[in-house]
């Protein structure tokens, strides 16, 4: 084959069948190199071609034109093109050349950013990913994209919509890492921190041989979102790799050192940490986390209070907690009570406030519902890893790989035969 005319004729020839269909893939693999030599000239062929009809054929053609450096001019051409064929393009044929369609795809993230309109890009990549899936438990390197998105346009209930989803099944650690790691951030955004930390706690602990920039990054917001969630930072798992837990605490001192302050319950120790690593801080765009780490403390320190009081004044409190005054101490009280943190009512005749036990009986049928679907998505979730226990075990790669680990003995490793036997 020995020009783009003949590729293209082969494309509307050869998209009919599926038989065709898989017998263009092999012939559209063998042009791939007149196709990416061309680049520049591919616009009017794709003209020719319907990104429906024509769908493995298109996506060959428009990741090969779209290789070449696009004119910030023509940005918005090249964003259009690619959503129209994202929209109608067949699900079965881009997953016959994955990688094509990865690509065309990291492109329109690409000119979405380079015009500073990511809000564009977050409808056609959920698009892309649904397509590109073969479950929804599948993470596809199509998932980190689509997240970094949502956080550029701060779109971040548009991210949950993909987190909410349980994976088991990813291709590239790469990928992983990076999933885990925005959607953390994106959790964040939205102030769930609980789900925050889980997904940090994953890019944390996950295997690694040598330490990534990733995991470095994790971290440092996972002791941030630990102190303002829980106000302590937990210590390494066991499955954790031993690279993370040798090295990580090097390369994250100053979050340590805020961990450690944070501990004492002391204001004036966060504020002398946070003076002294304001830098860092603002370089790792973690001041905002740290500052609500700051504002968490008067929190925590309110409901300790809880724990050994049952009446106290805002003056007390304010006096005790470090505030400047009663009024900020009954600003703290309300939005601690409005949250749920705290259970109490405060006297607004004589200033002083009433802690409560949690009036949660947990016999209420919306809780009893509650409680039964979380009970019957955790045994679907451990009939799901008995199947993958049983796979990996089945697999003849760990099978492999599990022989040459196992301890070697030698016959002298074993007991001498009992002379009753011989």
């Amino acid at each position: 084959m020995d020009s783009v005319e003949t590729v293209i004729a082969q494309i509307q020839g050869l998209s009919g069948s599926v038989d065709d269909i898989i017998h263009l893939n092999a012939v559209l693999n063998q042009a791939d190199e007149i196709l990416q030599s061309q680049a520049q000239r591919l616009g009017p062929f794709l003209e020719q071609l319907d990104p429906s009809k024509h769908c493995l054929g298109y996506l060959y053609v428009l990741e090969a034109y779209t290789s070449s450096q696009i004119p910030k001019e023509r940005a918005s051409d090249i964003i259009r093109t690619i959503v129209r064929y994202i929209n109608s393009c067949s699900a079965e044929q881009i997953r016959l050349a994955p990688e094509k369609f990865v690509s065309v795809c990291r492109r329109l993230k690409d000119q979405v950013m380079l015009l500073q309109v990511p809000i564009q890009g977050i409808a056609p990549m959920r698009t892309a990913i649904r397509k590109l899936q073969p479950s929804t438990e599948y993470l596809t390197a199509l998932h980190p994209e689509f997240l970094l998105l949502c956080l550029l346009a701060k779109c971040y209930k548009a991210g949950l919509s993909v987190l909410e989803e349980d994976i088991f099944e990813a291709d590239h650690p790469k990928d992983f890492f990076l999933y885990y790691y925005y959607g953390g951030m994106i959790n964040i955004g939205h102030k769930r921190f609980h789900k925050a930390l889980e997904f940090l706690h994953n890019a944390v602990t996950a295997p690694m041989s040598v330490l990534n920039s990733i995991a470095v990054e994790a971290y440092k917001k996972y002791i941030l979102v630990s102190l303002i969630h829980n106000g302590q930072v937990p210590s390494f798992p066991k499955y954790t790799s031993s690279v993370a837990q040798r090295n990580l605490k090097s390369y994250t001192q100053p979050y340590i050192d805020l961990a450690n302050g944070y501990t004492t319950g002391k204001i004036s120790e966060i504020e002398s940490c946070l003076e002294t690593n304001m830098e860092k801080f603002k370089s790792d765009n973690n001041l905002g986390l740290v500052k609500q780490v700051f504002s968490s403390l008067y929190k925590r320190n309110i409901q300790r209070l809880t724990q050994t009081y049952l009446t106290l004044s805002l003056q007390d409190i304010a006096n005790t907690v470090q505030l400047q005054n009663s009024k900020q101490a009954e600003m703290h009280v309300l939005q601690m009570i409005q949250d749920g943190e705290i259970f109490a009512t405060i006297n607004q005749k004589d200033g002083m406030v009433s802690f409560h036990e949690d009036p949660e009986q947990y016999k209420t049928c919306e809780m009893i519902e509650h409680i039964d679907a979380s009970i019957q998505r955790i045994m679907t979730l451990s009939k799901k890893l008995s199947a993958i226990d049983e796979n990996i075990s089945c697999d003849p790669t760990y099978l492999a790989k599990a022989g040459r680990e196992r301890q070697r003995f030698d016959i002298d490793d074993f007991d001498s035969v009992p002379q009753k036997f011989m």
